[in-house]
């Protein structure tokens, strides 16, 4: 049993066991000295033993955060989005934390407010980044770690799932907006998105070696699930694909030689130019899935085009006008 005493103006724990070493250590407050002890005996009963955790309180959370944007990181395909991540983190004052006095208090905190700053899906990506930070320095570096704090802290909900459909005569004032844009390649990266779902970075990082016009077929070698896929070319697809070899002045090696800030720019001002509110870039591929269902292509069919794999997910694009469905009720 643990022996707890105020000592000199602080909580000390003292954990005895017969076979190891006596161990003490010293808090401000007698919760905390009291969550140690109950740590170390439960670890002592699962192991045998106890081990050093004297390295966790000389290593903060930034050490362990920058040997994994060093070593793991850069092996990633989001190597780029998740080492900006860990920059944002370094500079909070949740990363001069030691790993020994983190606890999810200090989690919870770091989460509260960063949702008054960033969307919630922003907070649970970096949640999730800190958590397999610490699993990583636990279960390979050697880190004497008991529990996984982050594990032990509410993730906030993300509600982003939108219904916004082209309406009246959007898509053909975006169209035609594209006319007095200065990229080119805009209108018929518009069509291609309508008519084949792609995801914005999938139509980006299409190559003319990647398309087979004969077959109507266009291969993605790399998705976001990390498989290939082929997506099968609408005749309306086709005709903006060949569009582009008088719309581009010099050959390229891409479709659409553009970058995602870029197109994300280009369509911002593409929007604010015609007058259309709450549309994003994305809600393309939300409109071109639920068309594919529409035509009456299955489940199967649409998820197979999409590159969606599971049903829960691709309900979420799923959004049928009732007038429509209605209209087949007759």
């Amino acid at each position: 049993m643990a022996t707890i005493r105020k000592l000199r103006g602080r909580w000390q724990a003292q954990v005895r066991r017969l076979g190891m070493k006596p161990r003490a250590k010293s808090f401000d407050t007698k919760g905390d000295a009291e969550r140690w002890a109950r740590d170390l005996e439960a670890q002592v009963d699962r192991c045998g033993s106890a081990p050093d955790t004297r390295i966790n309180e000389s290593t903060t959370l930034w050490a362990v955060m920058d040997r994994y944007k060093r070593e793991v990181s850069p092996t990633k395909r989001g190597a780029k989005q998740e080492i900006e991540r860990l920059d944002v983190l370094a500079r909070h004052e949740l990363a001069h934390r030691t790993l020994a006095g983190l606890s999810s208090v200090h989690i919870a905190t770091y989460r509260d407010e960063r949702l008054k700053r960033v969307a919630p899906a922003t907070v649970v990506r970096e949640l999730a980044l800190i958590s397999h930070v610490l699993e990583i320095a636990r279960c390979e570096w050697g880190f004497p770690l008991s529990t996984n704090v982050v594990k032990q802290v509410r993730r906030p909900t993300i509600a982003n799932a939108r219904s916004r459909r082209l309406v009246g005569t959007e898509e053909q004032r975006l169209l035609d907006g594209c006319d007095e844009g200065r990229t080119p390649c805009f209108k018929s990266l518009i069509i291609v998105a309508v008519e084949t779902a792609m995801r914005r970075g999938e139509l980006l990082s299409l190559r003319w070696c990647d398309v087979d016009l004969d077959r109507r077929v266009a291969r993605l070698a790399l998705t976001k699930n990390g498989d290939a896929r082929d997506v099968p070319l609408s005749s309306r697809a086709v005709s903006a694909i060949l569009a582009l070899r008088t719309e581009l002045s010099t050959p390229t090696e891409h479709l659409f030689p553009l970058r995602a800030g870029s197109l994300e720019q280009t369509w911002m001002r593409l929007r604010e130019r015609v007058g259309i509110e709450d549309l994003r870039f994305h809600d393309l591929r939300h409109e071109a899935v639920t068309r594919l269902f529409e035509r009456g292509l299955g489940i199967a069919e649409v998820g197979a085009i999409s590159g969606h794999k599971e049903l829960r997910m691709l309900s979420r694009y799923t959004h049928l006008r009732a007038a429509d469905l209605a209209e087949r009720l007759r």
